[in-house]
């Protein structure tokens, strides 16, 4: 096979496997993560923060591989929905596996109001570190934020 085709079709081959990774139905978009985390400040917002943390855990709120977390501004977990033992934690100094402290960057993200911060995390079902990004929202009735991943 010519030099020029064998190129052709591995680049070929790249670009189906990686649209057939992206497409993955388990894999939550960034679309989706942005919309959840929208809706889950607008419930804090309607219900407080207790409320919506028991409401958090429900179905409604995990979609794919996505959850909702919620933190207040000093870095402290108070709901995760893919691990409960990490509620009550402080994140304040927690860094990603590439020494990112995401969680000030997600507090400094918040103190603006809404955005996108990067960073790695266990994905919940493969356990594998992964890059995720998040989108982090400032909550009404709470001096802190939720915010939804995705996983890219």
């Amino acid at each position: 096979m010519p030099t020029i085709a064998r190129r052709h079709l591995l680049l070929l081959c790249a670009c189906v496997a990686t649209s057939a990774w992206a497409a993955d139905p388990a894999r939550g978009t960034r679309d989706e993560a942005k919309v959840m985390a929208d809706a889950a400040a607008a419930h804090v917002g309607n219900v407080g923060a207790e409320q919506a943390a028991k409401d958090f855990a429900g179905e409604k709120w995990h979609q794919k591989d996505l959850y909702v977390f919620m933190m207040d501004m000093e870095a402290n977990m108070l709901f995760h929905g893919a691990n409960a033992k990490l509620v009550g934690k402080n994140f304040a100094e927690v860094r990603d596996s590439g020494g990112k402290e995401f969680n000030k960057e997600m507090i400094a993200t918040a103190k603006k109001g809404s955005g996108w911060v990067d960073y790695q995390w266990a994905h919940p079902v493969s356990k594998k570190v992964e890059d995720k990004s998040a989108f982090i929202v400032k909550t009404k009735k709470l001096e802190g934020f939720v915010g939804v991943g995705v996983y890219r």
